[in-house]
């Protein structure tokens, strides 16, 4: 079902744009056009989806990615017109679960969204089903993880990661493997991304995440979840 979904972006006209296509897809969709404002907004409104332009007056979006990101794991997909490995790699690096150039098709953007809604909504999946490993319990109906009794915070993104490594403990995965299993009908997404993921969940589930004992790396193949 179509949710709402959040445009921070401070040309009108691309926001104007964005919004009438996914209007026209049936979702609903809230405009802000500063930085500022898209924490506000993200905040009150909890949209299904944010679509954060990096370019903003005052506050980056960066900035507003970190806002948002304190307080709640909604899926963010980012728009701009950076076009250096260095500024999608940071992108990646905070957590954003896509990451889009300008100029771009708003049929891709409108697909992109589809995408990371349905992998959000797949998270959740059947309220019967519990992984248990390695003192990982890993909650599908809930969407919820606790790490030896304690409750942890993941995106959609880090929980479909987890989740994947979870139905396989003490299998190697390979990034390529994780990548269409994990992030699914998107496009092209470099495999570094992986290791940016397993990076963010190491650290809200190990003790130690520069020595993990639960995710384990594979030299050569990728990474497994210790039985």
């Amino acid at each position: 079902m179509p949710g709402t979904i959040l445009v921070v972006e401070d040309d009108q006209d691309i926001a104007d744009s964005v919004a009438y296509s996914l209007r026209r897809e049936g979702y609903e969709v809230e405009v802000a056009y500063d930085g500022s404002e898209g924490v506000r907004v993200g905040l009150e409104q909890k949209p299904d989806l944010v679509i954060l332009d990096l370019m903003l007056p005052g506050l980056s979006g960066f900035g507003v990615f970190r806002e948002l990101r304190r307080r709640s794991t909604v899926p963010v997909i980012m728009l701009t017109a950076r076009v250096s490995e260095n500024d999608r790699v940071a992108g990646l690096e905070l957590g954003a679960d896509d990451y889009i150039t300008k100029p771009f098709s708003l049929r891709e953007l409108v697909a992109r969204v589809k995408t990371v809604l349905r992998r959000a909504e797949q998270a959740a999946g059947p309220a019967d089903e519990v992984l248990t490993v390695k003192g990982l319990v890993i909650d599908r109906g809930r969407r919820t993880v606790t790490v030896d009794g304690r409750q942890v915070t993941l995106t959609p993104q880090e929980f479909a990661l987890l989740e994947c490594l979870a139905r396989h403990p003490g299998r190697a995965m390979s990034r390529e493997v994780l990548l269409q299993q994990a992030w699914s009908e998107s496009e092209y997404i470099d495999p570094r991304t992986v290791d940016v993921h397993v990076r963010w969940v190491r650290g809200k589930i190990e003790a130690e995440p520069s020595q993990p004992t639960r995710i384990l790396t594979v030299r050569g193949v990728g990474y497994k979840l210790a039985e």
